[in-house]
């Protein structure tokens, strides 16, 4: 989202709440490599891409928060000292979620007016929702006077999410809106939430492409395949000493526990053991430029992905076929969730658009469904969005 976008909203949040506010905003983030990791203290590798949540926040005095949608153009009223854990199951869970939260961590939020409008794709595994999150804890601990390192930012936001909003979700979301790094990747650790900036080659650049396909992270299939996880987790804590995490665990570990779990979580288990490997080797494919060997791993993450899994959707395994005919292409997967959602394509730089065009027309032949491609710049989060004084 451009300075145009930011500048747009200030003018709405002026004419709607009579005054000015300061302006904060979080972007989006694409996941290169390490899907569904997050939550059993695994490594994930996401970006920050150049799709933003704008958020404008100003005071008022009758302790009231204020939150309006200029994407759904709807305005929202609580009053800040009786909020409690009340979902309405609408979009306004999110913000008012974090500014629970924010109150769960000690902060203390006065009345505001907060205005929000982005351009994240919605149920495309973009993380829409990390970024409106992101984006409201960044105003409102602006408004409150008060700092936060990033770590606690993106956990204050998590627990947003899964205790108020009642998604489950890990922290990688959160910490890569937060606080990735424009032209890097980020290599996180979701035990320690340790990081390490990898660079991206200047030869390649990222495709999403969006299957039009939407995927609902609060209910259905994604808490399912979550709690079958959880469910072989537990499996493996019980009866493999030393395993504390299911990042802990090797696929021997897996095997020996297998009559115990249903095959459904033996299966969901070798998908994450695996892909932690290969976010591993990944990060050492980066680091030596081999992009050969970095693509063929985003192949077995997908394969991995819809066969161990079970999370794709006949339209993204289209895409991700499409994709790999083209010999511009080093390697594509699905990206988010899953059920639904985005491909993301690291592809030639030089045969980057003419990857884009052929993908649209041949997803388009075999589906019916036009697909939207972007080829992404690597964006800052929002950690440096609010050092650099707002959105490039």
């Amino acid at each position: 989202m451009k300075v145009e976008k930011e500048q747009a909203l200030q003018q709405i949040h002026q004419q709607r709440f009579g005054k000015a506010g300061a302006i904060f905003a979080a972007p989006a983030r694409v996941n290169l490599i390490g899907e569904h990791t997050d939550y059993t203290g695994g490594f994930v590798m996401p970006m920050a891409i150049d799709f933003h949540t704008v958020a404008v926040v100003s005071a008022r005095e009758d302790g009231r928060a204020v939150f309006y949608s200029g994407n759904y153009d709807e305005e929202v009223s609580v009053k800040i000292d009786s909020l409690g854990q009340s979902p309405s199951g609408g979009w306004n869970d999110y913000p008012t979620g974090v500014l629970w939260s924010l109150r769960k961590e000690g902060v203390d939020v006065g009345g505001f007016n907060l205005s929000l409008a982005g351009d994240v794709p919605l149920g495309s595994g973009l993380s829409s929702s990390a970024s409106v999150e992101v984006a409201t804890a960044m105003a409102l601990l602006g408004h409150a006077k008060a700092e936060l390192p990033l770590e606690k930012v993106a956990t204050l936001c998590r627990r947003a999410e899964n205790d108020y909003v009642g998604a489950k979700s890990g922290i990688m979301d959160q910490f890569a809106v937060a606080g990735c790094v424009a032209n890097r990747a980020m290599l996180l650790d979701c035990r320690s939430l340790e990081y390490e900036l990898l660079p991206l080659p200047d030869q390649v650049r990222v495709v999403i492409c969006n299957s039009m396909v939407k995927h609902a992270v609060a209910t259905g299939e994604y808490g399912d395949r979550s709690s079958e996880v959880e469910a072989g987790q537990a499996v493996l804590q019980r009866e493999r000493p030393g395993v504390k995490l299911l990042r802990d665990a090797t696929l021997q570990d897996l095997e020996a526990c297998r009559d115990l779990m249903s095959s459904a979580s033996f299966k969901r288990c070798r998908h994450i053991i695996t892909e932690n490997a290969r976010v591993v080797k990944a990060r050492a494919a980066l680091l030596q430029g081999d992009l050969e060997r970095f693509g063929a791993l985003l192949v077995e993450a997908h394969a991995s992905f819809r066969d161990d899994f079970a999370a794709s959707c006949e339209e993204v395994d289209v895409l991700v076929a499409i994709a790999m005919q083209q010999e511009e292409c080093f390697g594509a997967r699905i990206t988010g969730g899953g059920f639904g959602g985005c491909s993301v394509n690291v592809v030639r730089e030089e045969a980057a658009e003419q990857f884009v065009a052929t993908v649209r027309r041949e997803y388009a032949a075999k589906t019916g469904i036009e697909a939207d491609c972007f080829v992404c710049t690597p964006a800052d989060g929002a950690f440096a969005l609010a050092r650099k004084g707002g959105v490039a």
